[in-house]
């Protein structure tokens, strides 16, 4: 089981408490067209070019303001895998391991976990930079607002 430290200097953090089972916030995650559905806030459109929910597995995901023309959005490699209950990805890393040749905006390691609450699901995703500078300008392009409206998104899916 992979562990982490919450770093408020370097790390952003969101919760929520989501109103669905574990299960269905699981499938929200693992079936690529079900997160499209929620994964980049509206009215931007997401396509799932590659998900292998495995170790080392491509993560690749384009983005569309009209639906119809699409450019990337995210390049990563799933650093870890707990079915059902947390995936850790990076964008510093593609598919097989390979150092990554660009990212925007900067490097991050995502982790996002969810745990059972009351029959609801709590979600948390953990986001960690290498330095300050990466975490100030990922909090400043709106990282609570943006993660925040995909959380809701995927809430009133699931709910």
């Amino acid at each position: 089981m992979m562990a982490s430290t919450v770093k408020p200097d370097l790390d952003l953090t969101l919760t929520r408490l989501i109103k669905a089972p574990r299960a269905k916030v699981w499938n929200a995650f693992a079936d690529p067209r079900q997160f499209e559905q929620w994964w980049i806030p509206a009215p931007y459109h997401c396509r799932v070019i590659e998900m292998d929910l495995k170790p080392g597995g491509a993560f690749i995901t384009e983005m569309s303001e009209d639906g119809k023309t699409f450019t990337p959005h995210i390049n990563a490699c799933f650093l870890a895998i707990e079915v059902g209950h947390k995936i850790v990805f990076t964008n510093a890393l593609t598919a097989g391991w390979r150092p990554a040749e660009t990212y925007y905006p900067n490097a991050l390691t995502a982790i996002i976990t969810l745990s059972d609450k009351d029959g609801a699901t709590d979600y948390t995703a953990h986001v960690m930079h290498k330095n300050a500078g990466d975490r100030d300008q990922h909090n400043e392009m709106g990282f609570q607002e943006g993660w925040g409206t995909c959380a809701a998104q995927l809430a009133k899916m699931v709910e």
